[in-house]
């Protein structure tokens, strides 16, 4: 009896789990960039004198989902996309490189390239100075170049290159900020091969039809644990009534 309570019990509260997960990745269908989260069940034994038969059903995110999102032409300078493979590389709030797909970039206040939320762009020799009154455009290598105001085309002037890097996708991990990093702390190399598409953003790559049908199966799955939990309820009362009875 007890072992089918606690396939249930964990099993609905790991459902549960999944939900959220799933809900994140509709609350992220408009966010630029964005990486899809997985989900997936697993068993794991109970540990303890005593419980070597019992098992919980555990949830577990075994990655991302890193198909290419849809690129959608902005017309925007500072808009950036990365075409196939990559990812453009930042200095996170702790300091650390991290790598995003999110390219919508801008200039600080003090003329220093960053992210829309704030966080620094890495370039090959370190953080992108931009100077001002000046129109900034980003090539395909990530060349970011700059032509002065009221002048002409041909007068353009290279500030830097985004670091643009392409490791193992095995090797990333997400953090709490949805920044990915090297599973062991690492820092990835530039890798020529990265091409970016300008005055372009990329979309989430989240399917919305495939999340509300997951949405829709698990809450069906979250039912049927709880109905377990009750079917076990009822054969522990009838069992307690026909012991009683004798």
């Amino acid at each position: 009896m007890d072992r089918l309570i606690y396939v249930a019990m964990s099993g609905a509260k790991q459902t549960m789990l999944q939900q959220s997960t799933v809900a994140n990745n509709l609350a992220n269908l408009t966010t630029t960039g964005f990486r899809a989260q997985q989900a997936a069940m697993r068993a794991a034994p109970v540990v303890g004198e005593g419980l070597p038969t019992r098992a919980f059903a555990v949830d577990s995110t075994p990655g991302a989902d890193f198909r290419q999102g849809v690129i959608q032409h902005t017309g925007r300078d500072l808009d950036v996309a990365i075409e196939g493979r990559g990812w453009i590389a930042v200095q996170a709030a702790d300091g650390s490189e991290a790598y995003t797909r999110a390219g919508s970039l801008e200039v600080n206040g003090n003329g220093v390239l960053q992210t829309r939320g704030g966080l620094n762009v890495t370039g090959e020799a370190g953080p992108i100075a931009v100077p001002p009154d000046v129109r900034v455009t980003v090539g395909r290598d990530g060349t970011v170049s700059t032509v002065p105001e009221g002048n002409r085309p041909n007068q353009v002037a290279a500030l830097g290159r985004i670091k643009l890097a392409n490791p193992d996708e095995s090797q990333l991990v997400r953090g709490a900020d949805g920044l990915f990093r090297l599973r062991d702390g690492g820092v990835a190399p530039a890798d020529p091969q990265v091409r970016m598409v300008g005055a372009a953003l990329e979309g989430s790559n989240v399917n919305a039809v495939d999340a509300m049908v997951s949405m829709i199966a698990l809450a069906r799955q979250f039912d049927l644990q709880i109905k377990m939990l009750q079917n076990a309820e009822n054969n522990d009362r009838q069992a307690s009534q026909l012991l009683a009875s004798r």
